[in-house]
């Protein structure tokens, strides 16, 4: 077996390949910086169809208006924020139940979007859907033919 290594990269060449790739250098830089992350919470991502995934993220513990999920920029960014209880009287012999705060953020593809954030038994799940707009899905082209 042969292990290939890339040791120059002609980006002129690239060209030849596709059109309007542009971007695409900035687009890897953006998905990459996006997994310097812990595994905290524990999460899933599940795959309905073709169009159409969800995000299962273990949150419990966590109590209205302590977790924030928003869309900037094409990434999801989900946010656990515990408030700390000054007054609070328990004394804990072990505590296994996590109570800090966190930071997810994930890249979203092209059209996607968060359609719906539902937390039920602990399990926050953020429904995404691919939205292709008409102008962007394939047409046929018709030939016109000259005699």
């Amino acid at each position: 077996m042969t292990n290939l290594t890339l040791r120059s990269l002609d980006i002129p060449s690239i060209h030849k390949f596709g059109i309007g790739f542009d971007t695409i250098f900035d687009e890897l830089l953006r998905a990459t910086s996006a997994q310097n992350q812990t595994n905290y919470p524990p999460y899933n991502v599940v795959k309905h169809n073709e169009d159409k995934f969800s995000i299962e993220m273990a949150v419990a513990g966590f109590k209205d208006g302590e977790i924030e999920v928003e869309v900037e920029k094409k990434q999801l960014v989900v946010r656990g924020e515990k408030a700390t209880d000054l007054n609070e009287s328990k004394e804990y012999l072990h505590r296994g139940i996590s109570a800090r705060s966190f930071t997810r953020s994930y890249v979203l593809g092209d059209y996607v979007e968060v359609t719906s954030a539902l937390i039920e038994d602990g399990i926050l799940t953020v429904t995404l859907e691919r939205i292709v707009p008409e102008e962007h899905k394939p047409k046929k082209i018709a030939i016109t033919y000259n005699k």
